[in-house]
């Protein structure tokens, strides 16, 4: 009908699938016979499904692959680390064709609800104190994700700045001389912090005092401090309804979703899709 969306619209892209397949591993067919393996296709738009509506694996539409099925091959390719080298393969495509700009790099934090706990999730003090979860995205200039960590809602921003800048320096393409400019906000502002990314990382640091973040509100229209691309980048990853709400309880597997998340997010963006 006019005005509602098909299941078949939260299929993955062809592109984004093609590149997954070539990680896959192989899946040989018993001699014995038996029940054929479900056509991985299938599954791999199964588990997009889930990560666009967040819906539980139960109620995903028996036409993509049934809800226990998908959930199946998500934790094994999770465990295998298919969505991490998914997201990789995306932003070294991104850096090949059109050059991450490194310049001007950002991180910043994003809190979202987990109902039911698990790992890397804690108390929340400004929701009182219910269950949810922060991740931390590290950004070029553009706002392309290339650095991840992933912690409790109670653990500072600051905490887990080190583990998000590793994870970007592990997932560069190149190697990158110098790595210029780090903007964050004032949830960073400590001698430690600029000690820990200019001396350590070798960043030029640019984090906003507390004075400073207030006197930005009086800003004119279309003026954003530069780290605005990294919260930019938190709003589109919310649109994933299974990343705004966590309902995994294993971190391995939120993290494989957030990794699902950045490859059709920097697709998007080369503007690969038909």
């Amino acid at each position: 009908m006019d005005g509602q969306r098909s299941f078949y619209d939260y299929r993955k892209p062809d592109e984004m699938w093609e590149q997954m397949m070539e990680s896959l591993p192989e899946y040989p067919v018993s001699p014995k016979g038996g029940r054929p393996r479900a056509y991985l296709r299938d599954v791999a738009d199964a588990i997009f499904y889930r990560l666009r509506t967040g819906c539980q694996w139960n109620a995903i539409p028996p036409e993509f692959a049934p809800g226990s099925t998908a959930h199946d091959y998500f934790q094994q390719w999770a465990e295998l680390g298919i969505f991490g080298q998914l997201s990789n393969i995306a932003i070294e495509t991104c850096d090949q064709l059109n050059g991450l700009d490194w310049q001007w790099q950002s991180v910043d934090g994003a809190v979202t609800k987990a109902p039911r706990g698990g790992e890397k999730t804690g108390t929340y003090p400004t929701d009182r104190g219910k269950l949810s979860t922060k991740r931390s995205v590290q950004t070029d200039a553009t706002g392309i994700p290339i650095g991840l960590a992933v912690g409790g809602a109670n653990v500072h921003d600051t905490k887990l700045l080190q583990e998000t800048i590793e994870d970007c320096i592990d997932r560069a393409a190149t190697e990158v001389q110098g790595w210029e400019n780090m903007c964050l906000d004032k949830a960073y502002d400590s001698a430690a912090i600029r000690e820990l990314i200019e001396s350590v990382y070798g960043y030029t640091a640019h984090v906003r005092s507390r004075g400073e973040e207030k006197r930005e509100l009086d800003r004119q229209s279309g003026e954003r401090p530069r780290r605005w691309v990294a919260e930019r980048t938190h709003g589109w990853l919310n649109r994933f309804q299974s990343i705004l709400i966590r309902w995994d309880k294993k971190a391995q597997n939120h993290i494989a979703g957030l990794h699902l998340a950045f490859a059709y997010f920097v697709y998007s963006r080369l503007g690969v899709f038909g």
